[in-house]
């Protein structure tokens, strides 16, 4: 999710089965890239096609990892683990992960899950969703094409296969989809599950204080209103009406999700008919993407589907540890019911049950 205004200019600062490794690697290699897409263009403020994506990979033995965090240098908001920035890639081909992040958030702010599954023997693709990310300035075609996403998603897939240092690593036929709140969205869209975005009108219009149809507070002038106003306009009608255009990404073999938002907008239809294993971990006391609304629509409508819901938990539960700085100047995002550790920790091990499962 996106980190709220105040720590905003903060985060611009940071800036067929194949042979692979026994044993994951004990360190993690981190490394960057930017890959293009046409509907990139359309959500950037800038009107840029680019998509920036990081990679967490296993690195070879002996690499050596520096604190990873979100914030100005000295006084990070968020830690997220560690990782060696441009570390070599440990010999093997390993299985790879696509992550999509929530409304307004960043690929390093899922850091914490990234670095985790990397060390367990995964290359880890995240991207900052242009027009959707807490670093650049946010859009009304970023906070609205959310299907686009998932063109993201196959861009920075493509870039990596492409990658001459990386791509010798990545065995791209084993696939799987990680999405948080609105990334659960982008991973069931890349996973081919087609919206209907009519349906989810329908249910604001009828349901307008759920959490999906209110303001965020990521982005609190993104009202429902504003975005009704916005489908309508010359620059946005034309991508809206392709918005159940099939987007699957081929070779994803599982889909893991941590607290989805947006199901509403897909037929039950849609979701049984995912022929890939799902897994999906929420919060019982996630009052932004409900569990009744979200999660157990998704494993009422898909009977393979597993549903883990954790005790007091809620949706910002799954962004990475707020350091004290970060709890006093970020708010909201830092209120937890449960100890976040503990939360990471369970979302990480049911992760890697689902794609050992699937991937290995």
């Amino acid at each position: 999710m996106r980190v709220l205004p105040h720590a905003f200019v903060l985060l611009s600062c940071l800036f067929a089965p194949v042979a692979w490794s026994a044993q994951p690697s004990p360190a993690v290699g981190e490394t960057h890239g930017v890959a293009h897409t046409a509907s990139a263009a359309v959500r950037d403020a800038g009107h840029s096609d680019r998509v920036r994506y990081t990679v967490w990979y296993p690195a070879q033995p002996g690499a050596k990892e520096q604190p990873l965090t979100i914030g100005p240098p000295g006084a990070p908001l968020f830690k997220e683990g560690s990782s060696a920035v441009d570390a070599p890639v440990a010999p093997g081909r390993w299985p790879l992960l696509l992550v999509s992040h929530g409304n307004g958030g960043s690929a390093r702010m899922m850091g914490w899950f990234g670095t985790a599954l990397a060390r367990e023997g995964y290359v880890v693709v995240a991207v900052d969703h242009p027009g959707n990310n807490g670093v650049d300035p946010m859009t009304d075609a970023g906070s609205i094409l959310m299907w686009n996403r998932a063109d993201d998603l196959a861009a920075a897939l493509a870039a990596v296969q492409a990658d001459p240092v990386l791509s010798p690593h990545v065995d791209a036929g084993r696939l799987g989809l990680v999405g948080y709140s609105a990334g659960g969205f982008t991973a069931l869209v890349a996973a081919g599950a087609r919206p209907d975005m009519g349906r989810l009108v329908a249910f604001c219009k009828a349901s307008p204080k759920d959490g999906v149809c209110v303001p965020q507070a990521e982005n609190p002038e993104m009202t429902f209103e504003r975005r009704m106003a916005a489908v309508a306009t010359p620059e946005l009608a034309p991508w809206v009406a392709k918005s159940a255009e099939d987007r699957s990404i081929p070779n994803v073999r599982a889909v893991f999700l941590m607290a989805p938002a947006i199901v509403q907008a897909f037929e039950p239809g849609e979701l049984g008919r995912l022929e890939v294993p799902v897994s999906v971990v929420v919060g019982e006391a996630d009052s932004i993407a409900s569990p009744g609304t979200n999660s157990k629509v998704i494993a009422e409508a898909n009977g393979e589907a597993r549903l883990q819901v954790l005790p007091s938990v809620g949706h910002y539960d799954f962004l990475a540890e707020c350091t004290a700085l970060g709890r006093e100047r970020v708010g909201k995002l830092c209120e937890v019911g449960a100890d976040k550790g503990s939360t990471h920790q369970a979302a990480i091990r049911q992760a890697k049950e689902l794609f050992d499962s699937a991937l290995r």
